[in-house]
């Protein structure tokens, strides 16, 4: 039985790492390399490094920054912005990448994820479908940083994408960026629905139980989030600690296992302590956590 796939987004803009809310607001974190080392030490599945600014910009991929990322990256890491070709593409894999992700290229220009898929395999191409919801209640595919309306449908994009040769689809809800909301369960319930490949959840995660959620009801293989693993020790631990505990099959690091141990609806680890003036053990939630 394949393991369900806990994967970090890091977002880059202009060279650095930012918390992102609703694709409008930025809180900068750091350099890309600090944030990899981290989930590396804690035991990330996989990492998605996406510049959200080279697209806009006009520019190619960073290639320093992927290879300074990939330097400290020991899983596989995918990375997106900028990629206009397959020149583009072999860019980046030399810089370090294993996958790379295109939204607004295979929008403008669907026969690239063909080309694309043709020369480094279906299992490299990794389409991102970034959605709001519309007045009515539906859902509409958006491009260039969430500020184009398509009119296309996430499903059926989704189903054109794989049959172009997509080997994963990253689905991200503009509406939920940075909401702590959760993930939008009936989005992705939709469009994993709707295809045969991986369909990673991204976007809203607020508590680690969003991310069981996302599996279990939105039906995702793989579940992604971004700000939640920041400034956070041992965030990527405890979020598999509550994924294991809710019975999805999850690598689970050797360094922590938090096995049979108590959180609270946040996600943090509660710890038991004795008082022996007060007697019975208490819980309180540990302040790293």
């Amino acid at each position: 039985m394949l393991r369900t796939r806990l994967i970090a987004c890091l977002v880059l803009r202009d060279g650095l790492i930012v918390q992102s809310v609703g694709f409008r607001r930025y809180l900068p974190i750091g350099k890309p390399r600090i944030a990899v080392e981290f989930l590396n030490r804690w035991g990330i599945d996989e990492i998605v490094l996406l510049d959200i600014t080279a697209t806009v910009q006009g520019r190619n991929p960073n290639t320093e920054a992927i290879a300074e990322a990939a330097g400290s990256c020991f899983v596989p890491m995918t990375v997106g912005g900028g990629i206009q070709d397959v020149a583009d593409v072999e860019a980046v894999m030399r810089s370090g990448a294993d996958k790379f992700c295109t939204n607004s290229r295979a929008l403008r220009e669907p026969a690239f994820i063909t080309e694309a898929a043709a020369v480094y395999g279906q299992q490299s191409v990794v389409v991102s479908i970034d959605v709001r919801r519309r007045q009515d209640g539906g859902y509409e595919v958006v491009a260039d940083g969430g500020n184009r309306r398509t009119g296309l449908d996430p499903a059926a994009w989704a189903r054109e994408a794989v049959a172009r040769g997509a080997g994963e689809v990253l689905l991200n809800s503009v509406d939920r960026d940075g909401s702590k909301l959760g993930y939008d369960l009936e989005l992705v319930r939709l469009v994993s629905d709707a295809v045969d490949v991986p369909v990673i959840a991204l976007g809203g995660v607020g508590r680690f139980r969003d991310l069981v959620d996302g599996v279990r009801e939105g039906g995702a293989t793989a579940v992604a989030a971004a700000n939640i693993f920041h400034y956070t020790e041992h965030s990527v631990i405890l979020a598999k600690a509550v994924m294991r505990d809710a019975g999805i099959n999850v690598r689970v690091p050797a360094a922590a296992r938090y096995e049979g141990r108590p959180f609270d609806q946040r996600g943090r680890l509660l710890a038991h302590w004795q008082d022996e003036a007060q007697g019975p053990a208490q819980d309180m939630a540990v302040a790293s956590a």
